[in-house]
């Protein structure tokens, strides 16, 4: 099941050149994303929604704002924990799911991982003749893109099962830098926080009530145990956000840019390059164009 209609959107701009932190914008756009995700549910025919929880500030945001829009019984929380460092992580959104009063069902994803591994991914290396000794960080992306995609066919199995769409968590700073998989944590029918920087996510959070702890907690994808956003992307979102304002939002150069945060160059490009480079994940894969066909 989905919705007939775009799952993201980005705005033009942003307001007056800055983040929405300010108590009227927070409000408004808080009113948007409630309306937003009620008028999806509606249109699509949908009984409820289901967001993938990981205890972190993106999905407990998401999960509030669905069960303000829909009530909490139209809500299903999903715990997927494919990592030890992960379980303290699925506990807190069990708490989180419990003060919002939504169903919550944690899944260890950790047996079906290991026979992912032992059954496709053994196989496939076995017939590799490549030396991989120079790239000792491309197994850990691929097998961290295996379990985002685990993830989604959990979330999507429940929501096809439940007759419910599927929300996504991710932020616009994930989505221009395209900190996210194809497939996994890419895929859903909606994307409530999908416009707002990771600057503007917490502020929101901390408008909505959610709690300090998780709204400090370090941003970490999951992938594997110990993994951080910042370690990823080689740089905080205090200093991404700014700069991906001024390259996306107000068209800057990257030189410009750079030096107006007072931010080291090589770091402003290697994030623009991301920007620049993940730009087909942000967009439907593409057709030959045959007789110029549309939909």
């Amino acid at each position: 099941m989905g919705a007939d209609r775009k799952t993201i959107v980005y705005y033009e701009g942003s307001a007056n050149g800055s983040f929405i932190t300010d108590r009227p914008g927070l409000e408004a756009v808080r009113s948007q994303i409630v309306a937003d995700v009620r008028t999806t549910v509606a249109d699509a025919g949908a009984d409820g929604v289901v967001v993938a929880m990981s205890g972190g500030i993106d999905s407990t945001v998401t999960a509030a704002l669905a069960a303000e829009a829909l009530g909490s019984d139209q809500v299903l929380g999903l715990g997927l924990p494919c990592h030890k460092t992960e379980h303290a992580g699925v506990s807190e959104a069990q708490t989180i799911a419990e003060g919002l009063g939504i169903e919550f069902e944690a899944i260890q994803l950790r047996p079906v991982l290991e026979a992912f591994e032992q059954t496709v991914a053994s196989p496939l290396e076995s017939r590799s003749d490549r030396d991989e000794s120079d790239r000792p960080n491309e197994r850990n992306h691929a097998i961290g893109n295996v379990t985002a995609r685990l993830r989604m066919t959990c979330t999507y199995y429940a929501a096809n099962r439940q007759q419910r769409l599927v929300l996504g968590t991710s932020n616009r700073s994930e989505f221009l830098l395209g900190y996210f998989t194809k497939y996994g944590d890419g895929a859903a029918d909606a994307y409530p926080i999908g416009d707002l920087y990771k600057t503007e996510v917490r502020a929101l959070a901390k408008r909505i009530g959610i709690p300090r702890r998780i709204v400090s907690k370090e941003p970490t994808a999951g992938f594997w145990a110990d993994q951080t956003d910042a370690d990823e992307l080689g740089a905080s979102y205090d200093v991404i956000d700014p700069l991906l304002q001024r390259l996306v939002d107000e068209e800057q150069p990257v030189s410009e840019a750079a030096e107006a945060l007072d931010m080291d160059p090589e770091t402003a490009r290697s994030l623009a390059w991301l920007c620049a480079e993940t730009r087909h994940k942000r967009a439907m894969p593409p057709t030959p164009g045959i007789a110029d066909r549309g939909e």
